[in-house]
């Protein structure tokens, strides 16, 4: 019975322990953060190509950072990845152009970015294809 007092104290301390490494470990994935509250960001530039995993620079008070970003390879090129719009329906198909339209308003800029507050996008009409009467399924050669 004499023995309950240190091993107590030493299971709080191993415990103690413990607890830090577990706190030293998170603390080392994270990188300092910056004071500076008024970050300027530009635009994603991809790495190769157009479109993929890229880089985005910032810059406050004369300090520089760089982001890791992606933009899709199915992007709408027009207007960037940074620049969210609500888009109206289709349009109908324009005869004289092959082309029919609709405008989105800007919903939400990213990254502060500079995006229209309107744009119009266009693109091809589907083509007009006959649809194929369907037969009786099931049924032999009559």
């Amino acid at each position: 019975m004499q023995l309950r007092g240190p091993l107590f104290l030493v299971l709080v301390v191993l415990l103690g322990v413990i607890a830090e490494a577990g706190k030293n470990k998170k603390d080392k994935g994270k990188k300092a953060l910056s004071d500076c509250e008024d970050w300027e960001w530009g635009p994603c530039t991809p790495n190769s190509k157009d479109c993929g995993a890229g880089t985005r620079e910032g810059t406050c008070n004369g300090e520089a950072k760089k982001l890791k970003c992606k933009i899709p390879c199915n992007w709408k090129k027009a207007f960037g990845a940074d620049c969210r719009y609500k888009f109206e329906n289709w349009g109908p198909c324009d005869a004289a152009t092959g082309l029919k339209a609709r405008s989105g308003t800007l919903k939400k800029a990213l990254y502060k970015a500079k995006c229209d507050e309107t744009i119009q996008v266009t693109k091809p009409c589907a083509p007009k294809t006959k649809s194929k009467p369907k037969g009786k399924k099931g049924k032999g050669k009559e």
